[in-house]
């Protein structure tokens, strides 16, 4: 049994893009997938700050730039998709 409320357990960020990042993103917050809207705030969702700290230092030793204050800045599914998808593009250049 995994604890779904470590973002460790979450897929890993050459698979977060689409679905699999809102499966992820549903996981750790403890709702299901078709909740998560693309311009829903993950925040108010209830993606607690620690949570997204680790998924940023995950994310980052992974080889993605991400930056904890731009993921907070534009909290919404359709800004993160975009911002790990435009990070996994630039990696597979």
């Amino acid at each position: 049994m995994t604890d779904s409320s470590n973002p460790n357990n979450a897929a890993t960020p050459a698979a977060l893009t689409g679905e699999a990042l809102r499966a992820a993103l549903a996981e750790l917050i403890g709702i299901s997938p078709s909740e998560i809207e693309d311009d829903a705030n993950l925040i108010q969702l209830g993606l607690e700050s620690l949570t997204m700290m680790r998924l940023v230092t995950k994310w980052r030793r992974a080889g993605l730039a991400v930056a904890f204050g731009e993921l907070t800045g534009t909290p919404t599914f359709a800004a993160w998709n975009e911002r790990i998808t435009r990070e996994l593009a630039k990696a597979d250049a």
